[in-house]
């Protein structure tokens, strides 16, 4: 075992790919349905190391690895979740606040509990930067405290029931995920057979319904031929109109306009051909689909768009991916023409448009090399906060000038697990090395309890608050809990159990910039206490 050991130790490439692929293959095992995913791989390297502390061999992968893959997942979250994160946090101001409200109950938590129990400001610091998981918030409170030794060997003891009191309530919250009402409701198409004599037009339509719904087809008479619907067309008794949304959205249109037709349109294709096309054209990626012009360039149109395994309401506003898979009606002599225009190319789906990853990530650790006066002291920003924030400004502009500032959906989520188990990975071995040394402190016990009493705290007066003031449904509660916990551990999880459902990164992507900051500004205060 010890000449294992000395191997692993020697050879940190090897000792991260071993766990990597030794965790992930435990993350696999479910008990009644229920897994670690990537977690997995944290417990391993916690393990690994306290097993090498034991042997008196230090398993260490180097920290610059898990910088590598904490700012790679940072950078990539941020770049899937831009779009919607700017979308949803104008009505979500209140939402950010609370949790960060939250955060602070969480220190006075760990504030009066620790003089209760005797603890020291470094101490009580400590354990409160690994109840929440937080290495920046123990690094401003080393530096705080003048004191190197306490806050970690307390981060140490407190971190293992950080991630496993988060994973707990992050099942718990998804326990509800079935009665979510924030769910993406699955798109249909129907035929609308026009009785109305008021001649809506299907921009007042559209604007009624805030793009819960769009149209593809339209037929003006028995005897005219179907045509790409447009904005301009007025819709006239007799007319036929194919529309696609939200199921709810489609009843409410065709109880508005007329009845269900028997003719369906999109089954008459000697006009008008649909295809699904993959966005692999730089050109087009990164504008909306109003920018495209499709109905001037070959009198076609989007109905909708699948991005993952999500389908989206396709609007003028919607901004194009790499990846994106579009759903396109069009006459049938101009398909192949629409066809080369996207792309149409597995290519798509894959590229990882390595000038933006590598002028993003390097601008993302520049802006973490900043630093805030706070409470007469400072704080970097850090660079896994400093490449999300980079990564989603980016996602959200899509392309500057003929630059694309995003990357395909399926590459991003690629790039994003591989960064999350090398963090992972290197976290582990870390803690895992300091196990022993917590355990022989002798006051492991008063600050394991402290420990717990903050991640227990935190985490339920979260899910208490968001459930019950805000109404947040399960799936996106799971991403705001892993996002204000900061733990990218929790987030696998809950990613793992929804299949990767976009809600999750969103709520992650949504709160983990403020939770960043708060933690790192409790972290100043309580170890300078």
């Amino acid at each position: 075992m010890a000449n294992l050991l000395e191997l692993l130790a020697a050879q940190p490439v090897l000792l991260l790919f071993a766990l990597v692929g030794a965790g992930a293959a435990l993350g696999h095992v479910k008990v009644r349905g229920i897994g670690l995913g990537a977690a997995a791989v944290l417990f391993l390297a916690l393990a690994a190391g306290a097993l090498g502390a034991a042997y008196e061999v230090e398993l260490h992968v180097p920290e610059v690895y898990g910088t590598l893959g904490l700012t790679l997942f940072t950078f990539t979250v941020g770049i899937v979740s831009g779009a919607s994160f700017f979308a949803s946090l104008r009505k979500s101001l209140g939402l950010v606040a609370a949790m960060v409200g939250v955060l602070g109950i969480g220190g006075l938590v760990a504030v009066l509990l620790g003089r209760l129990l005797g603890l020291d400001a470094a101490t009580v610091a400590g354990a409160f930067a690994g109840a929440l998981t937080n290495t920046p918030a123990l690094a401003a409170a080393r530096e705080a405290a003048g004191d190197d030794v306490a806050p970690t060997v307390a981060y140490a003891v407190t971190y293992v029931f950080g991630v496993v009191g988060m994973l707990v309530v992050s099942q718990l919250v998804l326990r509800s995920r079935a009665q979510d009402t924030d769910a993406p409701r699955p798109l249909v198409n129907r035929t609308i057979r026009v009785e109305v004599t008021a001649e809506p037009s299907l921009r007042e339509l559209l604007e009624r319904y805030e793009g819960r719904l769009t149209f593809s087809r339209v037929r003006h008479g028995e005897d005219r031929p179907i045509e790409t619907a447009s904005l301009d067309d007025v819709l006239r008794e007799g007319d036929m109109v194919t529309v696609v949304g939200e199921e709810d959205a489609v009843d409410a249109v065709t109880t508005e306009l007329g009845h269900t037709s028997t003719h369906i349109l999109q089954a008459d294709r000697r006009y008008l051909d649909m295809r699904r096309i993959t966005v692999s054209n730089p050109a087009v990626a990164g504008l909306t689909i109003g920018e495209l012009g499709l109905a001037q360039r070959f009198g076609a149109v989007i109905s909708r768009l699948r991005r993952g395994d999500v389908d989206i309401v396709a609007s003028d506003e919607l901004r194009i991916q790499p990846g994106d898979r579009v759903r396109v009606i069009a006459p049938r002599d101009k398909m192949p023409a629409i066809s080369a225009y996207f792309g149409d190319s597995s290519r798509g789906f894959s590229d990882i448009n390595p000038v933006v990853l590598g002028v993003g990530m390097a601008l993302g650790v520049l802006l973490g090399l900043v630093t805030i006066p706070v409470a007469g002291g400072k704080f970097a920003v850090g660079a896994a906060m400093g490449t999300l924030v980079v990564g989603l400004v980016l996602g959200r502009v899509g392309r500057i000038g003929r630059v694309v500032t995003v990357m395909p959906f399926t590459a991003a989520q690629a790039l994003s697990e591989l960064g999350l188990l090398i963090f992972l990975a290197q976290a582990g071995t870390t803690a895992g090395g300091r196990i022993e040394q917590a355990f022989a402190s002798g006051q492991w016990v008063k600050v394991g309890l402290l420990g717990l009493a903050v991640t227990a705290a935190v985490g339920l007066l979260l899910w208490f608050v968001m459930r019950r003031v805000f109404a947040v449904g399960g799936t996106t509660l799971s991403g705001i809990v892993a996002g204000a916990q900061t733990q990218p551990a929790v987030l696998a999880f809950a990613n793992g159990r929804t299949g990767f459902d976009p809600r999750v990164a969103l709520g992650y992507a949504l709160v983990y910039p403020a939770a960043m900051i708060a933690k790192i500004v409790l972290g100043t205060v309580l170890g300078g206490l």
